[in-house]
This record gives structure tokens, C-alpha cells and sequence, in this order.
């Protein structure tokens, strides 16, 4: 699989970074998120254990924070990890530990957050379509946002046919404590992948914020981005890399990320 994968990640890591060009205003921007993943049909084993390490850093975006006593997004670098256990077949729990590397150099540990995933049981394997819901609730510091406690229901749907992938995020976030409570927004995510080889895929993730109740669909004044990215495995650690560009203002113009499956306990 090494020799395979290297044969055909340079081509891939090229056309991450020319995909998604396009014009930009010069306004604010919020950080990169600590996790950049559109959530797909994975779970551990009951009783298993997991941990992802999510990566990213901003190579170019905005050089002031979007609220007094943030972090500015220009080369900032966030790193997540993240715990997981199998509660039952079809339930998982996991808990995220917020990093930031300023581009001070100033580190910070910016938070926790819980998750709850559900995946619906298929009729079987052989069934191309899967949903599931995952909850969210979390603490963060004003670095991250003015608001210390907000939660985030996702929807998840996914369909596989032969070597295409499609998947959809619908992502409701509210505000659950703060100074400056946000009504609920809608965000949206898609990818679509295609797979060269068993451990080895090419594609498209796109992140759009949709709005709240007063300003939904202004796609302008929204956060808007588009991924190119490579799925694979390396003995046993699974990644998924990208380079990913900011398609509104208010979003970072350039960012790469990497998210890194780690072969830890039964999976």
C-alpha cells in the first residue's frame, strides 16, 4: 500500500492545492474550526477505543481576531485530539482537547467539547445508503469564541456506489451560554470522493454556512470554502489530507489540514 500511495499522492496534493481558486475581499476572518471533517458512516467497535489527531493551519487569512480577545487566523496552527469509545453497535461517544499555536508563538489549550454519534443499522452490507445524527455540546476560551458554550446538531447522510462516495452534513449550531448569544445557524457540508484503489481515494469536501433566521442564504457574509483532498491508509493510520480555499470574505483564504486516524485498540 506505501509504494501504491506514494505513486499517486503527488498528483492528488497538486491538484489540491490549484482546485478552488477564485476572488476574495479583504475583510475579517474567523479562524479555521478545530476540525475541518465531514462526518461519514465510521464507528469503533463496541468496547473499542479511538483517537484522531486533527490538524490545520491557516497559510493565509485575515491578520486581525473577528472579536476582541480572539486569536487572529493568519498562521495559526490548531490541534485537536480526539477520544472516542464504542458504546454499542451503532453508538459512540468522544471527547475533543482544543490547541492553538498563535502565530506568536503563544499556545494556548482552548477547551473541551462531547460528542454523541449515531449510526442507523443498514439491512445490510450491501445497502448503499446510510443517515445518522451526532450531538455536540462544548466549553471553549474567548480565543476560540466570545461565547464559552455552544452546542451543534449534525445530520448525516451518505450513499456508496462503487468506487463514488457521496456525503452530506446539515449542522445546526446555537449558542447555549455567553455574553453575545447567536441565534441557531444552518451549515452545510458535501463531499464527494472517488476511489483509485481499496485504501486510496481522491476529492472534494465543501463547507458553506447557510445563516441564521436574519441573514440566510447572504452567501457573501457567510463563511464558504472548498477542500480538495486525499483519503488513504498507511499501515494502519488513516489520513485524510487537504488544502482548502476561503470562497467568501469572512472565510481564511488559504488552509491545509490533516486529519490522522491513529491505529489505537480494536476498531
Amino acid at each position: 500500500m506505501t509504494r501504491f500511495a506514494s505513486r499517486f499522492l503527488a498528483g492528488p496534493v497538486l491538484w489540491a492545492g490549484l482546485c478552488g481558486i477564485c476572488l476574495w475581499a479583504p475583510r475579517p476572518a474567523a479562524a479555521a474550526p478545530e476540525e475541518i471533517q465531514v462526518y461519514e458512516d465510521d464507528l469503533v467497535k463496541p468496547g473499542g477505543i479511538g483517537l484522531d489527531l486533527h490538524n490545520n493551519y491557516v497559510l493565509s487569512g485575515a491578520s486581525l481576531p473577528d472579536h476582541p480577545g480572539g486569536a487572529a487566523p493568519e498562521h495559526a496552527y490548531r490541534f485537536t485530539p480526539e477520544f472516542y469509545y464504542g458504546l454499542a453497535p451503532n453508538l459512540e461517544v468522544g471527547v475533543y482537547v482544543l490547541s492553538e499555536v498563535e502565530r506568536d508563538g503563544t499556545t494556548t489549550v482552548g477547551g473541551e467539547k462531547l460528542r454523541l454519534k449515531y449510526i442507523a443499522p443498514r439491512a445490510s452490507e450491501a445497502q448503499p445508503f446510510y443517515w445518522g445524527v451526532n450531538f455536540e455540546i462544548g466549553r471553549v476560551s474567548n480565543r476560540y469564541d466570545v461565547n464559552p458554550w455552544n452546542a451543534e446538531l449534525k445530520g448525516i447522510a451518505g450513499y456508496v456506489r462503487g468506487p463514488w462516495k457521496l456525503v452530506a452534513n446539515a449542522n445546526l449550531d446555537w449558542t447555549v451560554s455567553g455574553p453575545q448569544p447567536q441565534k441557531p445557524t444552518l451549515n452545510l457540508d458535501f463531499k464527494v470522493g472517488y476511489a483509485l484503489a481499496k485504501d486510496l481515494s481522491i476529492g472534494v469536501e465543501t463547507y458553506n454556512d447557510i445563516g441564521d433566521a436574519h441573514n440566510f442564504g447572504r452567501f457573501s457574509q457567510q463563511q464558504e470554502a472548498l477542500y480538495a483532498v486525499v483519503d488513504t491508509s498507511i499501515h494502519g493510520w488513516d489520513l485524510n489530507l487537504g488544502v482548502g480555499r476561503g470562497l467568501s470574505g469572512p472565510t481564511d483564504h488559504w488552509v491545509a489540514k490533516a486529519v490522522i486516524g491513529v491505529p489505537f485498540g480494536p476498531r
